[in-house]
């Protein structure tokens, strides 16, 4: 498809609204899913150093004195 101008490139024929509605929901989507992933990441890292503090405490209870 050939634009005469940049005004004809953004209006795409008519459906301009779709097409970069389109691109704009993909990007947000994509954008949320790398957040998503970073924050579940950063969770488990949470819940693994938790866990092995809670380790070390229960061995040093446990070893005799």
């Amino acid at each position: 498809m050939n634009w005469e101008s940049a005004s004809d490139f953004w209006h795409m024929g008519g459906y301009g609204f779709y097409v970069w509605g389109s691109y704009a929901v993909t990007a947000v989507l994509l954008a949320f899913e790398v957040w998503a992933v970073a924050r579940r990441g950063r969770l488990a890292r949470v819940r693994v150093a938790r866990d092995v503090a809670v380790e070390r405490m229960d061995e040093r209870r446990r070893e005799p004195t």
